[in-house]
Order: structure tokens, then C-alpha cells, then sequence
């Protein structure tokens, strides 16, 4: 785990492309289908300064590993979060797509795991874990993908997986594991921090003085709604920031400034 003192700001990137526009039928509309508004917005945050990008778990929305895989193929050196929830697949499958989304785009891949769902949210995915079970999977899931990834041979029994002589070659296990960003206040979500994260990602609103002793040796986020906030988190020893902007090369420009400033 690495640890970062320059703030660094991460854009968070749309999940869902418009609805073409309702034409009447004796129109033709020969002008470019805009159908990867993530893709544009990595683009402009690849180019006007930004140091990354998040792709949230949204389940109406487009998958996220994939929309991570279009951003990373568009961009040069955007660092690409991909947050999606453990049950979508099995560590292993999560594992080997990620390593080679690494080889592809210069391991500037990263995971965010979204674990503690809202339960209406989880079941609509088929997932009917609660309480302290999730994030136990959590651990399960990334214990599996980091053993995997280094090559084995991986032989694990858990509660949620079992994989006998697992473990992938080179090259696919050449590329360095993807950085792991988790969330959340409660003594389950700081426990698995504390075993697995390189980055813990705080809400505005939680009480970070108190909470940060509690992960030592991590980086540590925020979501933010403004840039102008960032400095009192910087005090507080915070390093990664989200936003979500339309403006993606103004607000870039604007991150520019602050580090010439500093």
C-alpha cells in the first residue's frame, strides 16, 4: 500500500447514455449518434489534467467493468476505478478479465467494491446476503482474486468460495493487481479496509478526524460536490476526490491551477 501527500481528483463518469430523440418518421437525422458519453468525458479528463476517473455501480445503468474497459482504450493516462458489486461474478472471472484489461491499458485499472447495497437493490441483482455476511464475501472474494492473480497454485475453502490449484500464468499475471477502493463506517466495512484497501472513500458527511485512525497506512477519499471543499479534507490528510461535472475541462483547468499553487 503507497501512500500520496499531492491531492489527486477523480471525475465520476455518466453510467447511462440519452434516448435517441424522438423524430418524426419523414426525418432523417444523419448527424453521429452520441451514445458514449462516458468515453467524451474520460477523453476531456484525460486531456485537461485530471488524475482519474470513476465508473460507479449503477444498476440501471451500464455495466461498469465494461464502460472502464471503453474509457481506458480512449484514454492515455487516466487511472479508471470500476466500482460493481462481488456478486457479479466470481473472483476468478473477476480477476482474469481485470488482468487482462491491465495488459491492454497499461494496469491503470483499478476496483471499487460495492458492498453494503441497499437490500432491495441486492435482491434485484439475485443477491439475498445481509448483514455481516457481505462483507465476509468481500473478504472471500478479494482473498481469491489477489491469490489467483499472483500465480498459485491458489487452494482455498471459504463460505462463499472454493478453489482448488487456482492461479493464472504469465503474462496474465505480470500486471500488477488493481488498486482496491472500499467504503463505509461500520467496524465491518473498516475491518476489511484494513486487510484489503490501498484507498478508503469517506462520504462528505462522516466524521473523518475520528474515522481515519482507524485505517492507518491507507490513502484516503471523499466525494465531494465542489472543488472548493477539497482544502479542509486536505487537512484532514484526504488525497483522492470525486466529482461529478459536466464541465470537464473547466474544473480541469481549475485542478491545474491548484497545483502550480502548491
Amino acid at each position: 500500500m503507497t501512500t500520496h501527500s499531492t491531492p489527486r481528483f477523480h471525475v465520476v463518469l455518466p453510467t447511462r447514455s440519452p434516448a435517441p430523440a424522438g423524430l418524426p418518421a419523414f426525418v432523417t437525422d444523419v448527424r453521429p449518434v452520441l451514445a458514449d458519453p462516458a468515453g467524451r468525458t474520460a477523453v476531456a479528463a484525460d486531456l485537461s489534467g485530471w488524475a482519474g476517473a470513476l465508473v460507479p455501480f449503477d444498476p440501471d445503468g451500464q455495466e461498469s467493468l465494461t464502460v472502464a474497459a471503453g474509457a481506458l482504450r480512449r484514454t492515455r493516462h487516466l487511472r479508471v476505478v470500476a466500482e460493481f458489486h462481488p456478486a457479479v461474478a466470481t473472483p476468478v472471472y473477476a480477476a482474469k478479465l481485470s488482468a487482462s484489461l491491465q495488459r491492454f491499458a497499461a494496469a491503470r485499472l483499478g476496483w471499487r467494491l460495492a458492498v453494503d447495497l441497499d437490500p432491495a437493490v441486492a435482491r434485484a441483482q439475485g443477491d439475498f446476503l445481509t448483514g455481516a455476511a457481505r462483507f465476509a464475501r468481500a473478504d472471500e472474494f478479494l482473498t481469491v482474486a489477489r491469490g489467483v492473480w499472483d500465480g498459485g497454485p491458489l487452494d482455498f475453502k471459504g463460505a462463499f468460495y472454493e478453489v482448488v490449484k487456482g492461479g493464472f500464468g504469465a503474462p496474465l499475471s505480470s500486471s500488477p493487481f488493481p488498486e482496491v477502493h472500499l467504503s463505509g463506517t461500520s467496524p465491518d466495512a473498516l475491518e476489511l479496509s484494513r486487510r484489503h484497501a490501498d484507498v478508503h472513500v469517506f462520504s462528505a458527511g462522516d466524521d473523518l478526524a475520528a474515522l481515519i485512525p482507524e485505517l492507518p497506512g491507507l490513502r484516503y477519499g471523499v466525494h465531494l460536490s465542489s472543488i472548493d471543499a477539497a482544502d479542509e479534507y486536505v487537512a484532514l490528510g484526504v488525497t483522492e476526490f470525486f466529482l461529478q461535472t459536466e464541465d470537464v475541462y473547466r474544473l480541469g483547468e481549475h485542478v491545474k491551477e491548484r497545483a502550480l499553487d502548491r
